[in-house]
């Protein structure tokens, strides 16, 4: 019973203060084009899903769509930090970059070229490789979802003529 009204209480608490969750984006133009990444480019296609999801129509070809964006660099990559004296691997840095562009069809600047650029550090263990690989394919993802979040805030940010 007391556990359920301090339960009661915090939620009461938190409704008060005005917190709430974070939500997609809003953004300023109906369709938008992507164009410029690679044919296998995993934050393209976390881009296209999540404009999808926010009700905006994803085009290949920027004369249809409100707005291009251009993938000026996309990639990942990935670099040895530290090793023994021996020469084995003991830690690596993981790196995912892109570097983008907004503009009308017609060539207009609605958001200059910017760079985001995320890394991350990992210990590695010959020993157990596969599931440092695995490891190293989580960090990968978690940070093209987190390069895919910072991309729609700055579309968002856009304010159109």
């Amino acid at each position: 019973m007391h556990r359920r009204r301090l339960l009661i209480l915090a939620c009461a608490g938190l409704a008060g203060c005005g917190f709430e969750l974070r939500q997609t984006p809003k953004l300023p133009f109906q369709s938008i084009a992507l164009v410029g990444f690679a044919p296998q480019s995993t934050l393209g296609t976390l881009l296209r899903q999540q404009l999808a999801a926010t009700s905006v129509l994803v085009f290949e070809a920027p004369a249809r769509a409100d707005a291009v964006l251009e993938a000026l660099a996309d990639g990942r990559e990935k670099g040895v930090v530290a090793s023994t004296s021996a020469g084995q691997v003991r830690e690596v840095q993981l790196r995912v970059k892109l570097r983008f562009r907004v503009a009308t069809p017609s060539g207009k600047l609605l958001l200059a070229a910017d760079e985001l650029l995320l890394t991350r550090d990992m210990s590695y263990n010959e020993t157990a490789a596969l599931a440092k690989a695995q490891e190293e394919a989580q960090l990968y993802r978690a940070m093209e979802e987190d390069i895919t979040a910072q991309v729609l805030r700055r579309l968002s940010a856009i304010k159109p003529a």
